[in-house]
Order: structure tokens, then sequence, then C-alpha cells
């Protein structure tokens, strides 16, 4: 028995030492992210108090934007998680500060993101602190939201036209794979109000997008176009992707996560096997690099995959990588092994990978560096000639939440 015993002991030391290891990795970087959050906001107080940290610009200055854009609520959701972790009161009084800035928002209706620029924000907001003002701004937003849903189409509305990069249509029913990160406030605001329309939207929504935007192989289109009249697609596209055809990085990342959010929702098995597809092209394609975060698109300069003429991809041969794609993709991956059963570990093993590799010098800034932001190397739109290779607000996001996802699984 003493062998065996003796062995049983060396395992858990080994297992206690190597979590011991990784929880020292997680309290580094979310210690550095919280340094460079306390940069930001330093660097923000000279500036317009409605102006929303997003991006640098080409020689390395903060660039705002305003509250409108869809991206505002990644920023105060990045205080609200430091916090959550410090108790840090400076920190929860900016985190309050930002986000109530929000408030007109909750009756925003022009485009589909209030789900970013609300939920990550207004609703970290209430998690942790349970306001009731909080949760009642979450549910008009929901409400605000709706309004852009089509029984027609069977889809919200994500823009309201998108001008095809070859240069011979305009959509006014586009639907972008983004939209599925929005359907959380939807389910958040029937849970709360007992409204089981919310939930309808976000269900119906999603069974479209499974339908119309996730290839057989489980790659995903960007943008499905519908006739606004009969609800038929009229046109499968990309906009910020290399080709039509292509799979574009951030794209895929946004559709892993969304979807494994709405099997959580639903417990649908449909969703939960659009998920694990989704994340296992993205693992096992081919042009993943070994470090798991990818280039800005599977099928960059591949034969096969032609960008519109109009596109700017056209004119760009660097095979940029994108760190806000994997940062979201290493958040999901970690709640997707909560339900994968055998490919647990798989999913698992990726994420934490794709830590380490957005934890260490190739993507980690230098403290006070980098505009402050946290994570380097990121892609918003090459088609666009927008964002190429620098920080971007969403990116520190969701490598901060799956920082905090992963030591949540160590516990």
């Amino acid at each position: 028995m003493k062998p065996f015993i003796y062995l049983i002991a060396t395992v858990s030391l080994l297992a206690f030492t190597v979590n011991r290891g990784e929880e020292d990795f997680i309290k580094d970087n979310l210690s550095f992210a919280k340094t460079q959050l306390k940069y930001m906001l330093k660097e923000t107080d000279s500036r317009d108090p409605l102006a929303f940290p997003r991006t640098t610009s080409k020689t390395g200055q903060l660039v705002t934007t305003n509250m409108y854009d869809w991206t505002p609520g990644f920023f105060p959701g990045s205080l609200w998680y430091a916090w959550e972790q410090t108790k840090d009161p400076q920190l929860r009084l900016q985190a309050a500060t930002w986000t109530e800035k929000l408030e007109p928002l909750k009756d925003f209706t022009k485009h589909h993101d209030l789900g970013f620029m609300v939920y990550c924000s207004y609703g970290n907001a209430y998690r942790l602190t349970g306001n009731k003002t909080y949760r009642d701004i979450l549910v008009q937003a929901a409400r605000s939201l709706s309004t852009r849903f089509s029984k027609t189409t069977g889809s919200i509305k994500s823009w309201n036209v998108f001008k095809s990069w070859h240069g011979n249509k305009n959509y006014y029913y586009p639907v972008i794979i983004d939209n599925m990160m929005n359907l959380e406030l939807l389910f958040f605001a029937s849970r709360e109000t007992g409204d089981t329309s919310f939930r309808h939207v976000a269900v119906t929504h999603a069974e479209t997008a499974m339908k119309n935007q996730i290839r057989p192989d489980f790659s995903s289109y960007h943008v499905v176009c519908y006739d606004t009249l009969t609800g038929k697609v009229e046109g499968r596209e990309t906009a910020q992707g290399y080709a039509d055809n292509s799979t574009w990085a951030r794209g895929q990342a946004w559709g892993i996560y969304g979807f494994t959010m709405v099997y959580r929702e639903t417990k649908d098995p449909r969703f939960l096997k659009t998920a694990m597809g989704m994340a296992d092209f993205y693992l096992d394609h081919k042009n993943l690099p070994e470090d798991k975060v990818p280039y800005w698109d599977f099928n960059l300069q591949e034969a096969g995959y032609t960008p519109g003429k109009l596109s700017n991809a056209n004119k760009v041969n660097t095979r940029y990588r994108d760190a806000s794609a994997a940062s979201i993709t290493a958040s999901a991956l970690f709640e997707l092994s909560n339900y994968a059963g055998d490919k647990a570990g798989k999913y698992r093993d990726a994420a934490i990978k794709m830590l380490h590799t957005l934890g260490g010098s190739a993507y980690r800034a230098p403290e006070g560096g980098n505009g402050n932001f946290v994570l380097m190397h990121s892609v918003g739109s090459i088609p666009h000639n927008t964002e190429i290779d620098v920080p971007l607000v969403y990116a520190d996001y969701y490598f901060i939440e799956a920082l905090q996802r992963y030591e949540s699984s160590l516990k």
C-alpha cells in the first residue's frame, strides 16, 4: 500500500504545484490589467468625459469614440471585472461612473450592438451590485433591441444598410454573426421580467443564424442579407473578412461564444452541436498557428478566395494576427468545456494555451505602453483599412474575462 499512497501523494503535490503556477500566472495578468486600466483612467481625465477608449492611432496615441459606437461598454466592463478581482474602491467608483454615462443607450435603436454596449457595462454592474436601477436600464435596452427584430426574416437587423465590396449591391436587411453576442441581453430581460417575448426573439434569431449563417463544415459567413418583404436570403458576403466564402477569425469567435451562451440559456442540444462544431473548425484548422492566435482570416491568399474589388484586403499582403479573436475564443472555450463531455479537455487546454500566448511578451503590452491597453496585435477591419495591428478595447475585455473564467475553474 505504501507505494500506492506515495504515488497518490506525488500526483496530488504535482497538481497543487501546477495549479499554484497557473494561479500566479492569472494573478500576474489580472494585476497588470488593473495597472493599465488605472493608467487609462489618468489618460481619460483630460478628455471629453463622453469619449470612450477604443484603440490607438498609427502614432500610438489613444483613440476614443462616442457612446453610440458599438464599443463603449467594454471599458466600463473591464473596470467592473478589475474591481471584482481587487475590491479597489477607486475602480468601483470609476466603473459606476463610466457605466452610468451610457444610460441614454437604453432607448437606442439605430443598430444591433446594445448587448455589447449595455450588457458588458450595466450587465456586470448589476451582477456585482444588485442595483435595481441598473436592472431596469438593461430591461429597457432589451426592449429597444427587440424593435430591430422581424418576424419575416426571423432575425434582428444588424445594420440599416450594407454596401457590398463588389460595388454592385446595397442590402437593407444585413445580419452579421456578431449579432449572436447581443442575445444575452434578451435572455437576461426574459428571466428578470418573465416576459417570454425577449427569449422568443433570441431563440428565433439563433435558429435563423444556425440555418443560414453556418456552413456545413461549421465555418461561418460574416454577413447574411435578407429580402425585407419575403425573408429569403439575398446574399452571403463578408464585411470585415477576406472574401465572401472565407472565414473571418473574429466572426468565428463570435459564433463560438454566442452559440455556447445560447446553449447555456436554452439547453437545446442543437446549439451545443453548433458551438462545438465551430470550435473544432477553429482549433483544427490547418492555418491556425501553433500558439492558437489566428491570422485575421482563416483563408488569407488561398486559391478560391477572392476579396471584393473595393476591399482593401486586395492591397494587404501581411498575414496579421488577431489577438481579439483569440481572447474571445479563449473565454468562450472555458465555458464550452463545461458542457462538452469528452471534448472538455480539448477546449480547456486550447483556452489555456491561448491565454499563455496572449499573456506572454509577444502580445502583452509593456507597462504604460500600447496606449495603456493590455494586449497588442489585434485587427479591426483590413477591408476598411482601419485598426490594423493595434490594441482594441474588446480584446482586453475578453482577455480579462477569460482569465477570470480560468481562475474560477481552478477553485
